[in-house]
């Protein structure tokens, strides 16, 4: 289906891209096909995502087949998301709201297909990988972040950029760099150069509360230029369990491997 170019779409719409939310628009189409498709063949798949704004990787979701439930909270966008639903009848549902309060009431397995506004793309990241209940109602998580973000999430123990983030994508989840994006590909462009992060899920370590995990890792990466026996020792029984593990307390959180992390997890209870 022949669609008109998104500039045309933005500049008939007046869609000026917020700072207020985040907003950064791509208006590549090539590149916003080859975003939908890092996750696979999305033909009559179930694909949130987290504002759509002007609908352009969402044109490129609906021509791959994918039923996509878009949230926005920009009334502005609205018009131009409805004209794409017209577009691909049966496709497209629109819901009005912030991605980190409403529900999206998606039934079955999904995929996450977003160019997350920066402003809350790692809250909305965090939650997805939280919670006891796994594997996720989520098959994956295909995001666009800044590259730096990125980084955190895939990096290695010891690496400047590990922390809190790369243990809690990496300890039940698999995640990697699929494409980096230059900043000119943006209206406007944003200062900093972008990434896509794909994930899948992995298996889920046994024995271990995800609760306890995250505990362990804010308190841990909270204070991280700080030994393990400062940092944990707001945290009943980790400084034993750090002994029982045969985990030198004089460490730092970065020097701990997401192993280990699981395993203090664990032994914690």
């Amino acid at each position: 289906m022949t669609l008109p170019p998104l500039r045309e779409v933005i500049n008939r719409h007046g869609l000026i891209a917020s700072k207020a939310l985040g907003q950064n628009f791509l208006l590549d189409e090539q590149l916003l096909s080859r975003i939908a498709a890092i996750p696979g063949k999305l033909q009559g798949q179930q694909v949130l995502e987290i504002g759509p704004g002007p609908g352009g990787l969402t044109r490129a979701l609906l021509r791959a087949g994918a039923m996509v439930t878009a949230i926005e909270m920009d009334k502005r966008c609205f018009p131009a998301l409805t004209e794409l639903g017209e577009a691909f009848p049966g496709q497209l549902r629109v819901i009005e709201g912030d991605a980190t309060k409403v529900e999206h009431g998606i039934e079955g397995p999904y995929h996450v297909v977003a160019n997350l506004p920066y402003n809350v793309g790692t809250a909305l990241f965090v939650g997805w990988l939280s919670g006891e209940s796994w594997p996720p109602r989520w098959s994956s998580l295909t995001l666009m972040f800044q590259q730096e973000v990125a980084e955190r999430i895939i990096a290695d123990t010891g690496s400047n950029a590990y922390g809190r983030l790369a243990v809690l994508a990496q300890w039940r989840a698999k995640p990697r760099i699929a494409m980096k994006v230059h900043r000119s590909a943006f209206t406007p462009p944003p200062k900093v150069m972008s990434a896509v992060i794909h994930v899948e899920p992995a298996e889920m370590p046994e024995g271990v509360s995800a609760r306890m995990l995250e505990r362990v890792t804010e308190a841990a990466f909270g204070q991280r230029r700080k030994m393990l026996r400062q940092s944990l020792k707001g945290l009943p029984g980790a400084l034993a369990a750090l002994d029982a593990l045969g985990i030198d307390a004089q460490r730092r959180a970065e020097t701990l491997s997401v192993t280990e992390f699981v395993a203090l997890a664990r032994e914690l209870g």
